[in-house]
């Protein structure tokens, strides 16, 4: 039986994934690196200094330190977060789904705090989530199960008692070898979500029919 929710942020809950790409490629071009749509698939969901050491790599540049750049992004993203981003389509129906069905509700994501907390104060979900915890405090990030298995620690609750909602592979893969069911939700058709339990179109998508389903997998 399902005893607890987890949500990853980023792409799920928040329509920033096609920002962070478009600020991944405009900082590495800066640094005199191209980095293409299809090039930046290796590097979807991963925590932010795990992507940069990444491309670093694979493309080494001469100059700014990792964690400079990494201050790029999170000075762009942040200021995105407070002033710009959305919510996905079905977001906040889904986490008033999940609550008014009793389950505690948990925010597990590859990004830091401060812009787990710049989506809590512009949306107002401070009080939505019983357990919110970021990848950072993490030696490895996604598709490490570390975050999923600290926050179901955190939550009471055993991981395979816990459904997870991601948008990602690399974070299915985490859920999944944190041994959760899952339910993703991908921006693209893409064969490799067969390993999720449930695959959606989008958080609107779910209702009692597709919860009973998850549900009935674990009786």
């Amino acid at each position: 039986m399902i005893n607890a929710v987890i949500f990853d942020m980023d792409g799920l809950l928040i329509d920033t994934e096609p920002y962070w790409q478009a600020t991944e490629r405009k900082v590495f071009a800066e640094l005199g690196i191209e980095i293409t749509p299809g090039m930046q698939k290796d590097t979807f969901g991963l925590r932010t200094d795990e992507q940069i050491r990444y491309w670093h790599a694979h493309r080494p540049w001469k100059g700014e330190s990792v964690e400079q750049v990494e201050q790029r992004y999170n000075d762009v993203m942040l200021a995105y977060f407070r002033t710009e981003a959305s919510l996905m389509p079905g977001a906040r129906e889904a986490l008033d789904f999940f609550s008014e069905r009793g389950l505690p509700l948990a925010l597990a994501s590859s990004s830091n705090m401060e812009l787990i907390n710049a989506f809590l104060d512009r949306f107002g979900f401070h009080q939505t989530f019983t357990v919110v915890y970021s990848a950072e405090y993490e030696e490895f990030g996604k598709p490490h199960p570390g975050v999923y298995l600290e926050t179901a620690r955190r939550l009471k609750v055993e991981p395979i008692h816990c459904l997870a909602l991601e948008d990602s592979f690399h974070g299915l893969i985490a859920a999944k070898a944190a041994r959760m069911k899952t339910i993703a939700v991908p921006e693209h058709a893409d064969e490799r979500f067969g390993a999720s339990d449930i695959v959606l179109k989008s958080l609107n998508e779910i209702n009692e029919s597709v919860f009973h389903q998850v549900n009935k997998q674990l009786s």
